[in-house]
């Protein structure tokens, strides 16, 4: 089974976890890059047949996986190689994609939310990548996800939702095992294009779920007026 994801640093799960009762936990989106990781699993383009390639870590701006202030955007892999290998007939300006880049980004655990029910929520501003084609008709899916991993990651239990504009939640029952690795995040899949091509602009923009943020503020508030209690 082709593996999505990689161990990354899980401790940020905590700055985001609202534990709701013993048996399920909320996390929404983080409001920056600390704690990401990226993944990307390359496979051909289905006019060559659509066999996978390879898999890797890549960093999250390789991604194209990045935050302006608390508002994060997704958007088409560019890859900076001129050769035929990505691009036809080669890379430069107009050039079609010749690979399908399955960029997973995410926030990974291990042994912290085992045996719970996980959901994972935030809201979609926007949403331009979903839609468009290149020039052979290959275009890009994008959902939110859920993954729980063997400890191995030979094999996987996952959940996942589209993401389309408002807000969005989708949630997974974890199995109760502490050495299970739990990503929760999104995945973009579509063909590379050439960057600064017009479709390179083309994004998804997403941020907490509004109530996170209250949440979020409300803990502020609680933390700041303790502190004035203390003086």
């Amino acid at each position: 089974m082709k593996r999505f994801g990689k161990t990354a640093t899980g401790f940020f799960a905590f700055l985001t976890a609202t534990a709701l009762n013993a048996a399920s936990s909320t996390v929404s989106v983080p409001t920056s890059a600390a704690g990401w990781s990226g993944f990307m699993n390359v496979s051909e383009i289905p006019q060559n047949g659509g066999a996978y390639v390879f898999g890797s870590g890549w960093g999250t701006t390789d991604l194209r996986a990045t935050f302006s202030g608390n508002v994060l955007s997704l958007a088409c892999n560019t890859v900076n190689d001129t050769n035929s290998f990505w691009y036809i007939p080669s890379g430069g300006p107009g050039a079609i994609g010749n690979k399908i880049c399955d960029a997973n980004f995410y926030n990974e655990t291990t042994g912290v939310f085992q045996g719970q029910t996980l959901t994972f929520q935030g809201q979609v501003l926007a949403n331009t990548l979903v839609g468009p084609t290149d020039a052979l008709g290959n275009g890009w899916t994008a959902v939110a996800f859920i993954k729980d991993f063997a400890p191995d990651y030979s094999s996987s239990i996952s959940q996942t939702i589209a993401l389309t504009p408002g807000n969005f939640s989708v949630s997974l029952n974890l199995l109760n095992d502490p050495t299970r690795h739990v990503q929760y995040g999104f995945e973009v899949i579509g063909p590379d294009v050439w960057a600064g091509d017009p479709l390179t602009f083309n994004n998804i923009q997403i941020v907490p779920e509004p109530s996170s943020i209250a949440l979020l503020g409300l803990g502020c508030l609680g933390t700041l007026v303790a502190a004035r209690r203390r003086k």
